[in-house]
């Protein structure tokens, strides 16, 4: 999921969803309590609890902060709609503390699921049909009983009007039918992905009952049936909203949420500036932060509330894959088609004095679009490597066979002349044309374009950058917009260039299909900002989502890294092996965090002793 932004079949399906039907006869292997995608689980049938958490965490309090990671319809600075499953709108934080799924991810794991609303699944011979048998006492907040109907209509219509970025991952799922009320029967087409089975398992359901008489489409700011944890208990639009958690909470004791949800109330603020929401931590409005500005980190905290010990600071490893982040190109642009002005482009961004001088060496320089892990392409490609690649020779630049490409370092002035005269170079090997100053594409058009955003924070990067590409005899601008207007152009790929950050996962899948595969490039609201359209990364996405083994989505991810550095379809940013953490000195949280999360704020819990302390009783 990207922080800018996981997050659709035919009436007789739905239709089959609302009847229930016996499953087809499964060739079935043993139940299994949980899923991962090569098969290996750390915990047993009878596990008590996670690991990391701890079970005698105090129930209470108030996690308050503001949204730091986005996913489908949302948007950091508004929202005005709680139905964040659509394309319309823009979506509210935290809905997804509203809604159980059939399975939980396990954060000391690198993609394992145990049993929340189901509590074990079989599996057919040949894959294609998994039976979820369901817990009986699942229950929606009204009492009702959460039933396979549920689960059928709820993965149904996803498929068939849930966000574009959900829709195209369920593509490949067939069916799903009730087979009574608990057991839920997920049929898959030939082919489909390795993960596509967790994926599913880890939808929200919703109530069938529910949304017979509501569009499931609908912007809507009536607050759903949900049966998890939480419920929606006030908000005001664009404002603020606070979530209570649920007294009679039916999987309160499960392994799987024994020591979680601790919070009393957890609320998320928002606020149309950066700056004024820094300010707005620092009053206390709300508590906890992320801090992912390094000049704000490395200036911003000596306010009274830190030198007094109210507020405090830690930094803590962040174990997991480096997200992907950076300015992408779009490329459905006639400007940028071709790869040599592309590259060019990159080459006037001085990243060594941008990190010394706007960003207090906070950053390292992102090469790969699997940073920080060993899914990334290093050195000359491995035999493994070349047996995918090969089919693509004379199709794909040379440098795929080779060295990845990795953006080179700049002597740190600021204006490296080195990488201007090769930038330079690339351009007119492009068939652009100087004149009077101003650098023409072969069509006699100026080069020519503009960096969207909605907030200022990247503005003194981009002063700098900009100033570099006039240089060249680029006509560079930035444009800020509003949230809703960003939201829709974003959409409708209505830009030209824009700075975005996808998470890192240590086992990717088919979701890679929706960042950088061909058909994700024409669908509106898909998460294929660069409008990437290569048949051999199109491969490399379908052996990723096939892999069988760790050892062969290695082998997939790294040729698929060696495929899109070589084209170009980006400028390169940066990354930080930590995360900063700022908050007011009233929570507690488990000793050890797991391997790949925080765990916020499931895992954490308000510590009465310590907000005494400083007066935030």
């Amino acid at each position: 999921m990207r922080r800018r932004t996981f997050l659709a079949g035919s009436g007789a399906a739905l239709l089959a969803a609302r009847v229930p039907v016996s499953g087809p006869a499964l060739a079935e292997e043993t139940e299994r309590h949980g899923l991962s995608g090569f098969g290996d689980l750390k915990y047993p049938v009878d596990f008590p609890r996670f690991a990391y958490v701890d079970p005698m965490a105090p129930k209470g309090g108030t996690f308050s902060a503001t949204l730091s990671t986005t996913t489908g319809n949302q948007a950091f600075e508004t929202f005005n709609t709680l139905n964040i499953y659509v394309l319309k709108g823009d979506g509210v934080a935290g809905m997804d503390l509203t809604f159980d799924s059939l399975m939980v991810r396990a954060l000391d794991e690198p993609d394992a699921l145990y049993g929340l609303v189901a509590r074990s699944v079989s599996v057919s011979a040949d894959g294609l049909a998994y039976r979820f048998a369901l817990r009986p006492q699942a229950r929606f907040h009204d009492g009702s009983r959460l039933t396979a109907r549920d689960v059928a209509f709820s993965i149904l219509t996803l498929k068939e009007k849930g966000h574009p970025q959900i829709a195209a991952v369920l593509r490949d799922v067939a069916g799903a039918s009730a087979d009574g009320d608990d057991a839920v029967v997920v049929r898959f087409a030939p082919g489909r992905s390795r993960d596509l089975p967790l994926l599913v398992a880890e939808l929200p359901i919703f109530s069938e009952a529910y949304y017979r008489r509501r569009d499931f489409e609908a912007s809507t700011l009536e607050p759903p049936l949900g049966s998890g944890a939480y419920r929606v208990s006030r908000f005001e639009v664009g404002r603020f909203i606070a979530f209570e958690r649920v007294a009679d909470y039916w999987g309160a004791d499960l392994p799987v949420t024994v020591g979680q949800n601790n919070f009393s109330e957890i609320r998320y603020e928002y606020f149309r500036d950066r700056d004024v929401a820094f300010e707005a931590f620092k009053a206390g409005t709300f508590t906890w932060r992320e801090e992912f500005t390094s000049r704000v980190w490395a200036t911003g905290y000596d306010f009274p509330a830190v030198q007094e010990g109210r507020v405090k600071r830690e930094t803590v490893p962040d174990h997991t894959p480096s997200a992907t982040q950076g300015w992408f190109l779009n490329t459905r642009r006639p400007v940028f088609r071709d790869p040599r002005i592309r590259e060019a482009i990159g080459l006037a961004f001085d990243f060594e004095w941008s990190n010394q001088n706007l960003m207090y060496g906070a950053y390292t320089r992102t090469a790969s679009f699997f940073e920080k892990s060993d899914l990334k392409a290093e050195g000359m490609p491995a035999p493994e490597e070349l047996a995918l690649l090969e089919p693509f020779r004379g199709k794909v630049p040379d440098e795929v066979f080779g060295e990845p490409w990795s953006p080179p370092r700049s002597d740190g002035s600021g204006q490296d002349r080195a990488l201007l005269r090769r930038a330079d170079g690339l351009l007119r090997q492009a068939g652009c044309t100087r004149e009077g100053g101003v650098m023409k594409l072969p069509d006699g058009q100026p080069l020519a374009f503009e960096f969207l955003d909605s907030s200022p924070v990247f503005q003194p990067l981009l002063q700098s950058y900009i100033k570099n590409l006039a240089l060249l005899g680029i006509r560079a601008s930035s444009r800020l917009v509003d949230a809703a207007q960003y939201q829709a152009r974003l959409k409708d790929f209505d830009f030209d260039v824009i700075s975005t950050r996808f998470g890192g996962s240590p086992t990717p899948g088919a979701g890679l299909r929706e960042v950088y595969g061909s058909r994700a490039a024409k669908v509106p609201g898909s998460q294929n900002l660069a409008g990437i359209e290569n048949p051999a990364a199109d491969a490399m996405l379908d052996r990723i989502a096939d892999a069988t083994s760790r050892a062969d989505l290695t082998t997939a991810c790294r040729a698929l890294d060696r495929v899109l550095r070589a084209g170009r379809y980006w400028v390169p940013m940066w990354y930080s092996g930590t995360h900063r953490l700022a908050l007011w000195d009233l929570y507690g949280r488990p000793r050890d965090l797991p391997r790949y999360g925080l765990g916020v704020p499931a895992l954490w819990w308000h510590d009465a002793d310590k907000a005494r302390k400083i007066g935030r009783t």
